[in-house]
């Protein structure tokens, strides 16, 4: 059994105890804070998005951060900035919430394109600048942002190259009816208290598992598989923006680790089967002409067709 596999079983068992049905969502945490890379999640309110982060953070021991996006806020809200001390009359610098090993930002698209962009730098380089001064960021670090695209009142659109800067996005819905009972059962159970999962993973442990997915074994047939899958997306009919290279990257990083959650030392097909659609959906831009008037919903299962039907079908896998 890979150290990685066995720790993703005791991490989502300490985390299913308060959270119910959202164990793909907690795979694609791990999996995207083993890639190095950060997650979009998009849906309705109340659907414990935000719970599920945080106890991820707390079952890892990591330190996490909430940034509650508004219009009124600023890139100093975020990053920091410098201010003269009162006390000596010297300049000095305040680092902001960015400053954290998981950082969510809440509602994303709420914050205006100029705050939005405070979140470039630290996603793609790992450190931030503030009035000229370089600040690198705690390792490990990833962004996860939600937002809810069904509310389009008092938001701002992410733009692509923001949206390139995650590496997976997912969806998540209403629970169904037996799992709602559920959730309304935990909350009976906790007696209204806010759920706080116990740390079930050391620093050393962590580091070590990082090692592990850097070190799962990868066929050339799988790379030019995962080429093969992106590039085609770039030629379809239907979009007009297909999926980038940092999406081959990506898509790689991806499959190895949920290679290593799946207690393997190799990728296989059906791993970059599985992170594909999560990999490309929201980097895909569909032509004006395919959804005048498509609700998210809409546009979401008109994309994921497009990669199971036009995609993953047409690109045959190497066995």
């Amino acid at each position: 059994m890979t150290l990685t596999h066995k720790m993703f079983k005791t991490i989502l068992s300490e985390i299913t105890k308060y959270v119910i049905g959202r164990e793909k969502v907690v795979e694609l945490l791990f999996a995207t804070l083993l890639s190095k890379t950060h997650m979009l999640i998009e849906g309705p309110p109340g659907t414990a998005k935000t719970l599920t982060v945080k106890l991820f953070a707390q079952a890892l021991g990591l330190n996490f951060k909430r940034i509650q996006m508004t219009p009124d806020m600023v890139p100093a809200d975020i990053i920091g900035a410098k201010i003269i001390d009162p006390k000596t009359g010297e300049l000095r610098t305040i680092l902001g919430p960015i400053f954290a090993n998981i950082v969510l930002a809440d509602e994303v698209n709420r914050a205006s394109p100029r705050t939005q962009s405070a979140l470039l730098e630290a996603m793609q380089e790992n450190q931030v600048t503030i009035e000229g001064e370089t600040h690198k960021l705690p390792k490990p670090f990833t962004v996860i942002a939600t937002q809810n695209p069904w509310e389009t009142t008092g938001t701002f659109p992410l733009p692509e190259t923001q949206l390139d800067r995650f590496g997976i996005a997912v969806t998540v819905d209403y629970p169904s009816f037996e799992e709602e009972i559920e959730i309304v059962m935990k909350d009976h159970e906790l007696k209204a208290e806010e759920p706080i999962a116990q740390r079930v993973v050391n620093e050393y442990e962590l580091f070590q598992a990082f090692e592990e997915v850097a070190k799962v074994h990868v066929e050339r047939k799988i790379l030019e598989y995962i080429v093969s899958i992106v590039k085609i997306t770039r030629s379809l009919s239907e979009v007009i923006i297909g999926a980038s290279p940092r999406a081959s990257i990506i898509m790689l990083r991806c499959s190895k680790a949920i290679a290593a959650l799946r207690n393997r030392d190799y990728v296989i097909p059906d791993d970059v089967k599985y992170v594909a659609p999560y990999v490309l959906w929201h980097r895909i831009i569909l032509k004006p002409s395919i959804c005048e008037i498509c609700t998210p919903s809409e546009i979401f299962e008109i994309k994921n067709k497009l990669i199971k039907d036009m995609v993953l079908s047409k690109i045959e896998a190497p066995w």
